[in-house]
């Protein structure tokens, strides 16, 4: 269904862009791990339950579900480019102040104001690739910016331990903070006021209203919003729950955990760059975007099933491989999901699409972060382990038509 536009800048100033949406993911995701990583010492200064903690989780998720439908509306209004700035300058203010949390409210609050930034890199970031990138490349600029997600992920474990030795703990949100709002001048500068193909779109202009309508009367909207409301809390538990199973249910202390936990975020690194570089490769090979996004996905969606092993294991560091081996799989299956909104929407609708089937994340993110505080207090770890083996096969059964639907539009436009 998408036309292809004039690429709106240089390759290697397209690429530039790229870097830097990279280096803003990883600090994004120092924003998330920040808290997993102290959450022991937070739940013992507020007197947390790992109930009460899930909760604090979960009013982040909250704030992104909503945040992401949001963000797609207002990256569509205002531009990539200014909406980018806000949502990064919004969440790094949210950062730094979680430093200053004295009690279970404020900190929830600091966190639910983080959710309400965060959601819009996520939503501005494929857009800004849309617009910058000719389609053959898209899928391997998508796992390139998201590479810098699990780059923060993999540094975040070792360096955040680093910091509570060296300086005051909760230092670490300051430190983040700042790090994202000294990110934003060069972002102001390397990317245009007005990328090529919003000035080459032609025919009469449609209202936002109507944009919107005809995004959510698309039922590939729906089944994408579930996929992600159904995967993504995998992400979710190896972001906020499996470094508390490593020192809590395996016994690792914070310095053996730095030692291998960052193993999972490594490869889940490795699987953003070659989920996008495998099926970028299946283009250039003649099929067609969706088949080469649908093959990927399905080889990705016949590795999640391992999960359960990570749990049975005896050994950590065979636990952490194997999670390892999830985290990859997920990654390169998000990195296509990722390309394969940007191939089934018009760059207009890019934003709103983007933004309604992201908040699908967030509301599963939330809805399952409660029930792991519940299971983790009533069962243990285990079952959920067991749950997450089905969930990315039954998204691929749910997705399967609509990469069809991409397979019949590239036909239609041949």
């Amino acid at each position: 269904m998408n036309t292809e536009p004039a690429p709106a800048l240089s390759r290697s100033r397209a690429w530039t862009v790229t870097a830097l949406i990279s280096v803003v993911a990883l600090v994004n995701y120092f924003d998330r791990q920040s808290l997993s990583i102290v959450a022991p010492r937070f739940q013992a200064e507020l007197h947390l339950t790992d109930a009460g903690y899930g909760h604090v989780v979960s009013l982040f998720l909250l704030a992104s579900a909503v945040a992401y439908a949001l963000a797609g509306l207002l990256s569509d209004w205002i531009g990539t480019r200014a909406s980018m700035a806000l949502f990064v300058g919004w969440w790094s203010a949210a950062e730094a102040v979680t430093a200053f949390a004295r009690s279970a409210v404020q900190l929830g609050a600091a966190r639910f104001c983080l959710g309400l930034g965060e959601p819009g890199l996520w939503v501005a970031a494929p857009k800004a690739i849309g617009e910058i990138f000719p389609r053959r490349d898209r899928a391997m600029a998508v796992g390139v910016y998201t590479l810098g997600s699990t780059i923060g992920a993999v540094a975040a474990i070792p360096v955040i331990a680093a910091v509570t030795v060296h300086l005051p703990w909760k230092s670490v949100f300051l430190i983040d903070g700042c790090a994202g709002l000294l990110w934003m001048p060069f972002w102001l500068w390397a990317y245009p006021r007005r990328p090529a193909v919003q000035a080459a779109s032609t025919g009469p202009r449609i209202s936002q209203a109507a944009i919107l309508r005809q995004v959510v009367k698309r039922g590939a909207t729906w089944k994408l919003t579930i996929a992600r409301g159904i995967t993504d809390p995998v992400w979710y538990f190896y972001l906020f729950w499996f470094p508390k199973y490593m020192l809590g249910t395996r016994g690792l202390s914070l310095d053996r955990m730095a030692h291998i936990g960052w193993l999972v975020y490594l490869f889940a690194g490795v699987g953003t760059l070659l989920g996008g570089a495998f099926s970028s490769l299946l283009i250039r090979c003649g099929k067609t975007p969706a088949r080469a996004y649908r093959i990927t996905m399905l080889i990705c969606a016949a590795l999640v099933p391992l999960s359960p092993l990570a749990a049975t294991v005896p050994s950590a560091l065979v636990c952490v491989s194997i999670a390892s081996v999830i985290a990859f799989a997920h990654m390169a299956w998000l990195v296509n999901l990722t390309a394969t909104v940007v191939e089934l929407f018009p760059p207009v609708q890019v934003g709103r699409a983007f933004g309604l089937i992201a908040a699908g994340s967030g509301f599963g993110g939330m809805v399952s972060t409660e029930l792991v505080g519940w299971m983790v207090m009533h069962a243990g770890y285990t079952p959920l382990f067991f749950l997450m083996m089905m969930l990315h096969p039954l998204a691929l059964a749910l997705l399967w038509t609509t990469f069809r639907e991409g397979d019949s539009a590239e036909t239609a436009t041949a």
